[in-house]
């Protein structure tokens, strides 16, 4: 009698944040992990941790410690999952690693720079539709696959010092839209998740992080900040194969946070 082969996820940015939480919570619903991270040896053991706590769910962990942004560590790391031959069932994209500098200022502090620009780009939008596009060209993720890309509530506003990430958001929301129009042929979905103001080592990056968690615990009808548990619990339940009518979403995970005025 045959079975059906472990589903697999891969999670870009697996070990801090919504990518940490999200890997945890799709092994304890029964998936095996890819990781792909960028750590320095100072934050290295915390990766492993992170493996060591998946593989003590009884699933197997597989980490890259790459720059997921790259194109040749790209392909190193999805020659590497081919050779396992698995069933990719997820992707979640969950980079946060770009410019957070004024386009203009009266001050005279450093703006941000053509290259930073179209680095934060690279590196937070269009490095998803590179995945997705090997992932399908190499048959890794078929029929009932899901794939979702972390934005925030900076893709439609202006937050000071946030415009290139802003921009990338934006960019990433579009992305979504337009692969699922594209991946619909192949039944596969794409979504975006719009997470709430969540007290992550990235938010914290951000000039004026503690005013903005101030005024979005106020602000949430729940009174606190969004954890990455929170949106790590509906990803989870979002990767459901009943979920296969939903796709081209921004989907808000933030207790209610984006409807207050």
């Amino acid at each position: 009698m045959s079975t059906q082969p472990q589903p697999w996820a891969l999670i870009l940015g697996a070990s801090s944040g919504f990518g940490e939480a999200t890997a945890l919570e799709l092994a304890r619903t029964g998936m095996n992990i890819f990781g792909v991270h960028l750590d320095r040896r100072a934050t290295l053991p915390h990766a492993e941790e992170i493996q060591s706590a998946i593989r003590a769910l009884g699933r197997e962990a597989v980490f890259f410690n790459v720059n997921a942004a790259d194109d040749e560590r790209r392909r190193e790391v999805l020659d590497a999952v081919a050779a396992r031959q698995p069933s990719v069932k997820v992707l979640l994209h969950s980079i946060a690693f770009g410019s957070l500098l004024p386009y203009v200022s009266a001050t005279g502090e450093k703006l941000a720079s053509k290259a930073q620009l179209e680095m934060t780009c690279d590196t937070m939008a269009h490095s998803l539709v590179y995945w997705v596009q090997d992932l399908v060209a190499r048959g890794l993720m078929t029929a009932g696959g899901r794939v979702y890309a972390m934005t925030s509530s900076g893709g439609t506003r202006a937050i000071p010092s946030y415009g290139p990430v802003s921009g990338a958001k934006a960019l990433l929301e579009s992305h979504i839209r337009q692969l699922a129009l594209e991946l619909a042929p192949f039944r596969i979905t794409a979504n975006a998740i719009r997470a709430g103001v969540t007290d992550t080592p990235s938010l914290r990056k951000i000039p004026g992080s503690g005013k903005l968690i101030e005024f979005s615990t106020m602000r949430n009808p729940y009174r606190r900040l969004t954890t990455t548990e929170d949106v790590a619990k509906c990803i989870a339940v979002l990767a459901h194969e009943n979920t296969y009518w939903m796709t081209g979403n921004t989907i808000g995970v933030d207790g209610g946070e984006d409807i207050v005025a």
